[in-house]
C-alpha cells in the first residue's frame, strides 16, 4: 500500500502525510509525540481496568488477556501496541501509514515483541473477512478520518460478540479549541501546526448518533485532563477536551463467556439496549 492511497471511507490522505511525515519520532518521548507519551499511563490504565471487568480477568496474573484478539486502529508507532502484547493480548496494529507501520514493526522487533502490524483501513479488514476482535481500540485517530461516522461503524462492526471497544478523541467545544488546538500547537507547541482541526472534533452525542443502528452498549463520556503544574494527565469529570467512550457488543447467548468470541466464529448479537443519545 503505497503513500498516496486513493480516498476511502476512513482515509484523509492529508492527515496520512502529515504523520507519515513524523513517523520517525514515534518513540522519541521528548518529540513531536511527547503529549501521548505523557498520556499513555492514563490510557493504559483506563482499557486495562475495562477489559479486566469485562472478560473477568485476573489483573495480578502477568499476561492476563492471553488467548484475548485485540486490534489497535490507526496504531502510529506502537505506543499503545506494544503494551497490549506484553499483556498477553493477540495484537493486529493497522495504520493507513506505510512509514507509520515500519517504524512500529522495527521498533517491536527491537523489543523481541510479536506484533501483526498491517498497513491497511478498517473497511478493508472487513471488505476482507477479517476474524472478529475481542478488544478494538480507537484512540485519537477518528478526529483524523474523512467519514467518522462510517469509520466508527466500520471498527464496531469488527467487535466480536462480548467484545469491547474503546473510543479516545477531542470535544469540539470553545475549551478545546483554545486549548488543544491553539494552546497545543501555537502556543506551547506540544504539536506540530495543523495537527488538529477544530471542525472535525467531535462531541459524545455524535458518536452516540453514529452508533445509533448498530446493537451495542456505549457508556461515557469519561473525562480527561491535563494539569500543566504537575505535567500530568488524570481521568475524572471534565470531558470538555479530552474523553474516552466505552462500547460493549453484547454477548451472543450460544457463546459461554465474552472472552470464549476469540476461538469460535462470529455470531450474531443479541439486541442490546441502547441509550438515549445525550450531550
Amino acid at each position: 500500500m503505497s503513500e498516496t492511497l486513493a480516498p476511502a471511507s476512513s482515509i484523509d490522505p492529508a492527515d496520512v502525510a502529515r504523520f507519515s511525515a513524523i513517523a520517525a519520532e514515534w518513540w522519541d518521548a521528548r518529540g513531536k509525540f511527547a503529549p501521548l507519551h505523557k498520556l499513555n499511563p492514563t490510557r493504559l490504565a483506563f482499557i486495562r481496568e475495562r477489559a479486566l471487568a469485562r472478560f473477568g480477568r485476573d489483573g495480578a496474573a502477568r499476561a492476563p488477556f492471553t488467548g484475548l484478539r485485540l486490534l489497535d486502529i490507526g496504531c502510529g508507532g506502537g505506543l499503545l501496541t506494544e503494551p497490549m502484547t506484553r499483556l498477553g493480548f493477540q495484537v493486529v496494529g493497522v495504520d493507513a501509514s506505510d512509514r507509520n507501520i515500519a517504524v512500529a514493526a522495527t521498533h517491536a522487533t527491537e523489543q523481541n515483541l510479536a506484533v501483526d502490524y498491517r498497513a491497511t483501513t478498517a473497511e478493508d479488514l472487513l471488505a476482507g473477512g477479517e476474524a472478529p476482535f475481542d478488544v478494538v481500540l480507537n484512540m485519537e485517530v477518528i478526529e483524523h478520518v474523512a467519514d467518522p461516522g462510517a469509520f466508527l461503524r466500520d471498527t464496531a462492526r469488527l467487535l466480536a460478540p462480548g467484545g469491547l471497544m474503546i473510543v479516545a478523541t477531542l470535544n469540539r467545544t470553545y475549551a478545546a479549541l483554545a486549548l488543544a488546538k491553539f494552546g497545543a500547537e501555537y502556543v506551547q507547541r506540544w504539536l506540530p501546526p495543523e495537527t488538529h482541526d477544530w471542525n472535525k472534533f467531535l462531541k459524545p452525542k455524535e458518536l452516540r448518533a453514529f452508533l445509533s443502528g448498530e446493537e451495542v452498549e456505549i457508556e461515557g463520556p469519561f473525562g480527561v485532563t491535563f494539569n500543566p503544574l504537575t505535567g500530568k494527565w488524570s481521568r475524572g469529570s471534565d470531558a470538555r477536551i479530552n474523553y474516552m467512550m466505552v462500547v460493549t457488543r453484547g454477548a451472543d447467548p450460544a457463546f459461554n463467556s465474552p472472552a470464549s468470541s476469540s476461538a469460535l466464529p462470529a455470531a450474531r448479537a443479541r439486541p442490546a439496549r441502547r441509550r438515549r443519545p445525550g450531550p
